[in-house]
């Protein structure tokens, strides 16, 4: 896959989409392919299907066009399956790409076999959005596909301080910004800003949270009642991992919550050591090396134990190493 224009050539129907529960990248590069096609190639009809969109991300110019019905529809010319390491994440939309002449994935995601027709998967990149600007005529990126963009940028990499940035990452954020995208309300409205419900839960969370392994692994588990309490819903779990991550002498995060179905939603994180992806793959999950989720069952209290134990043993590999050296 050299660029949209080559995998758009011919075709008359496209369908979009991204993984359940959407984040920023996911929205951010859904809404940008597009508002990409719709800007360059009127002759061709773009729909974007995803569960919902987040409402921190229904400013971008384009969410309004999401389709959350999934109406029953002729088979697409393409499919174009954007940030989602695995078909069956796609939720409802699944039997649309099924049924599509010809599909596509772009992706960053380790744990992403190539299950389209045709493949980028990138596990280094930054985030989709990034892949997707690489994919696009530079000169034609409007400015509502570069905010778009550069929302999905900024979320993947938490502003830019996680280790999947890169220098080209940091061009490519410089590329969108000089389209006159409001870069500064973009990172305070959409990844700073919380509601007094996202604050309550993070307190609790907090509050809650213990250390393990000398202080390097740092644990929480937030229940219905947690939930309850903080009227708040799993929604309101956004960068509570992130802020455990960011607990001084830590190097990996555990946060476990209670879902609407009465399950428990795993997230990790790590800075250097930590293999995220290949943990949560042993849970039915994935992601990227250092962050990474799963959905689990069982008691939460035993399940913490049992991803430090996995976490520990790669710190005690690196530690290992360290002392041959």
């Amino acid at each position: 896959m050299n660029s949209l224009k080559e995998l758009l050539n011919g075709i008359e129907t496209v369908g979009i989409a991204g993984h359940v529960k959407p984040d920023g990248d996911c929205v951010g590069s859904c809404l940008g392919v597009a508002g990409y096609i719709e800007d360059n190639f009127p002759k061709i009809k773009a729909r974007v299907f995803l569960e919902s969109v987040p409402e921190v991300f229904r400013f971008l110019r384009g969410a309004e066009r999401v389709e959350t019905g999934y109406p029953e529809l002729p088979p697409l010319d393409l499919f174009i399956v954007l940030d989602c390491g695995d078909a069956r994440r796609l939720g409802r939309a699944l039997p649309y790409f099924k049924a599509a002449e010809k599909t596509a994935c772009i992706d960053h995601h380790v744990s992403n076999e190539s299950f389209a027709g045709e493949n980028l998967v990138v596990p280094d990149a930054s985030s989709t959005c990034e892949l997707v600007y690489e994919l696009m005529e530079k000169d034609r990126v409007s400015e509502k596909t570069a905010e778009a963009l550069y929302t999905g940028i900024v979320h993947d990499t938490g502003v830019f301080q996680y280790s999947c940035t890169k220098k080209r990452t940091m061009e490519i954020a410089g590329d969108l910004m000089e389209k006159g995208i409001p870069y500064s309300r973009i990172v305070n409205d959409t990844f700073f800003q919380k509601t007094m419900a996202e604050n309550r839960l993070l307190g609790t969370a907090l509050l809650k949270s213990r250390l393990h392994a000398n202080g390097r692994i740092i644990s929480a588990f937030l229940t219905k009642e947690d939930f309850e309490s903080a009227a708040a819903t799993p929604k309101d779990t956004e960068g509570i991992v992130a802020q455990l991550r960011n607990t001084k002498g830590t190097e990996a995060a555990i946060l476990l919550y209670c879902n609407e179905e009465g399950r428990y939603k795993l997230s990790l994180r790590s800075t250097e050591l930590v293999d995220c992806a290949a943990i949560c793959l042993k849970y039915g999950g994935g992601g990227h090396v250092r962050a990474a989720g799963a959905t689990v069952e069982g008691d939460p209290e035993e399940l913490c134990e049992k991803i430090v134990g996995e976490m520990e043993r790669y710190l005690d590999y690196f530690e290992g190493q360290n002392l041959t050296e």
